[in-house]
This record gives structure tokens, C-alpha cells and sequence, in this order.
């Protein structure tokens, strides 16, 4: 059954070079062809200083791009099992003459991995410059400069794809996928092959299941691992059986042994799958927890901050009642005054003082 999957990337300034090599396979990553096939590597539309080598066009796009603009947009697309390498290339081929033409500088692979049920799992990574080409010729700085409408020699290319709203790009990709259905059909058709492909959701073909969870590398790696695990082991049980059967005295022995071996294994996987289940569980306890402990710190730094808010109410309160008094004691002290004052005689004559004449001498 062909595998549908399409996803839709933006690479940042910085990322286009590595990127350019890590799907072709070069420097650091080559050694990833000794675990999986590169089937087909191209790409086209580069400007004549780059026309030999694309990792230079992306070189350049992350030295002279603007710091916060995007390099390249990049589809990354399942490719049907059901057709052959010729077929998937051609089928690469079509999509990029239709969607691409000679509009972007593009570059693409196609890597063919192995899946978890060890099938082929084929797939083109096609990434391009959103900045459209035109008949004139500037050097790599001049290239990712922003574009001049009036001058346009003395801009860079203009670029496509900008100032869209999120449901415009929403319509866009939707009509893209839709794009992707028609053409695969086509080649499967034209391969005569009567599997056909379906970009909907499973609510909308009307499939009644929940749709596989992606695996992380990681996720795969494991469980490739346990798979291979569980590969070997079966193949050393068909062995020992073999020679169980070849052994026909001790066929009960071997077979009750073999038996045994089956329900420890059973009995290993349940208690694996139980131990994760306690991890899962636990590590979902400690999660509730810290979100608790967490909320619980919200209230309590908010109850704070409402007892401080309304200490501070109050003492503002008292002291602006305490500064009222204050002001009343003030201005009643010299109305006290004013009052004695006028209650005092006015220009009342104080008693003269006899003088003191001595001592009379006369008498």
C-alpha cells in the first residue's frame, strides 16, 4: 500500500548549505549510504556562478540572505513502493516540470531507507529558493539583496510566497496536496498499478480509526532494534525446532522446553510493557505535580501580592487621616490665641508705683 506523507518546510539563514548536503549525502553525512540507498540526486535553475554546484548556491543564499529571511522551502514527500526506481524518478521529474519549472533555483534527492517492516521506504526531499528568476545577471550578493521594483538591476531577485495570510497559506497547501494526489494517480495508473493515494484525512474518506502516530528517529531506531531482536530470536526458535523435530526421542522434552521458552518470553514482554505503563504513569503523576506545585505558586505569590497591595492601602489611609489631624491641631492654636487676645483689657493703665522716699526724718 503506497504510504502517503507530505510535509511543507522553511530552512532560516544558516541552515540551506547543511541542509544541501545532508540530502545529497556529502561530507559528514556519506556515511548515512552505508544504511540506506541514494536512488537519484539533481538540480537546475541555478545562476551561471553556480550553475556546477548548487552547495555554493546555498553557501551563498545563508551569507547574504537577511538575518531573519528564510533560504529555501523544502517538500519532503513519501514516494509509492509500488513503483520502480525509473518510475519514482519520473514521477520526481513531473512534479518538479509542474510545480517548480524554471521559476526556482531547486535541488533534490531521493532516499530509499528501509521501513520497520523492512520494505523499502522511498522518498524525495526537494528544497528550493522562493526568490524568482529573472533575465538578468548579479553576483551572489547582489542575488539575495532585497528587490528594487523601480531598479530592479540594482536589486536582488523578488521574492515569492510573502505577505500571505495563514488561511491563504492554509487554501495553498491544501491545494498542493490535492496537486501531489492527481499526479501520483497518474503515474500509478499510466504504471498499471491499482493502488491510488489519497491526501484526505480518515474522517473524510470516512475510515473509522485514528490515524499512526509519527515516530521520532529515535522511536524508529528502537524499535527497529526490537523488531531485529525479536527477528533473531524467532529464527534461533525455527532452528532449535528444527532440530527438536530431528530428534524425535526427545521431541516432548525439546517441544514442553521450547513451550517454556514461548511463555517466558510472553511473560518478559508483559512485564516490559507493564513497566512502561508504571513509567508512563508516574512520569504523568510527577507532570499533574509540578503544574499543581506551580499553580499553587501563581495563588500564592497573587494572595501575596493582594495582602501587600491592601497593607498599602491601609497605611496610605492612616496616614492620610493622621496628616488630617495634623492640619486641624495647627490651624485651631492660633485661633486659641486670637481669643485671649480679645478678652484681655484694652489700654488699661497699670498701677503706678509710689516712690520710695526713705526713711522720714522729721518725726
Amino acid at each position: 500500500m503506497a504510504v502517503v506523507h507530505f510535509r511543507n518546510k522553511v530552512g532560516k539563514v544558516g541552515k540551506a548549505s547543511p541542509h544541501a548536503a545532508y540530502i545529497a549525502r556529502l561530507g559528514e553525512y556519506e556515511k548515512r549510504l552505508q544504511k540506506e540507498k541514494l536512488e537519484a540526486t539533481g538540480f537546475g535553475n541555478m545562476p551561471k556562478w553556480a550553475e556546477n554546484d548548487p552547495i555554493e548556491f546555498w553557501r551563498s543564499a545563508d551569507l547574504f540572505e537577511r538575518k531573519n529571511g528564510s533560504t529555501y522551502r523544502e517538500f519532503e514527500i513519501a514516494l509509492p513502493r509500488e513503483l520502480d526506481e525509473k518510475q519514482r524518478l519520473a514521477l520526481v521529474e513531473s512534479w518538479i516540470k509542474q510545480e517548480i519549472g524554471d521559476k526556482y533555483a531547486y535541488q533534490y534527492a531521493i532516499h530509499t531507507p528501509k521501513a520497520l517492516d523492512d520494505l523499502d521506504q522511498p522518498h524525495v526531499h526537494l528544497m528550493f529558493n522562493e526568490r524568482i528568476r529573472d533575465d538578468l545577471e548579479r553576483d551572489p550578493q547582489q542575488y539575495f539583496k532585497r528587490y528594487n521594483a523601480k531598479h530592479p538591476e540594482r536589486g536582488g531577485l523578488k521574492k515569492d510566497n510573502t505577505g500571505k495570510d495563514l488561511q491563504t497559506r492554509r487554501e495553498e497547501l491544501k491545494a498542493l496536496r490535492g496537486r501531489w494526489e492527481n499526479i501520483v494517480n497518474q503515474h500509478l495508473e499510466q504504471a498499471g498499478v491499482d493502488t491510488r493515494i489519497s491526501m484526505k484525512s480518515l474522517k473524510a474518506q470516512g475510515i473509522d480509526r485514528e490515524p499512526e502516530p509519527k515516530l521520532l528517529p529515535s522511536q524508529s531506531n528502537e524499535l527497529k532494534k526490537e523488531l531485529a531482536q525479536q527477528k533473531s530470536f524467532d529464527q534461533k526458535m525455527e532452528q532449535g525446532l528444527q532440530h527438536v523435530e530431528s530428534q524425535v526421542p526427545q521431541f516432548a522434552q525439546a517441544q514442553e522446553q521450547y513451550d517454556l521458552m514461548i511463555e517466558r518470553w510472553m511473560q518478559h514482554v508483559e512485564h516490559e510493557n507493564a513497566r512502561k505503563k508504571r513509567e508512563e504513569r508516574l512520569e504523568n503523576e510527577r507532570t499533574r505535580e509540578r503544574e499543581n506545585q506551580h499553580q499553587q505558586q501563581i495563588e500564592q505569590e497573587q494572595a501575596k501580592r493582594l495582602e501587600q497591595q491592601e497593607q498599602a492601602q491601609i497605611a496610605r489611609e492612616l496616614l492620610a487621616k493622621e496628616k488630617g489631624e495634623e492640619y486641624q491641631a495647627n490651624k485651631a492654636v492660633p485661633l486659641e490665641r486670637e481669643v485671649h487676645r480679645s478678652q484681655s483689657p484694652k489700654n488699661e493703665p497699670s498701677p503706678k508705683k509710689e516712690p520710695d522716699r526713705g526713711f522720714d526724718h522729721g518725726m
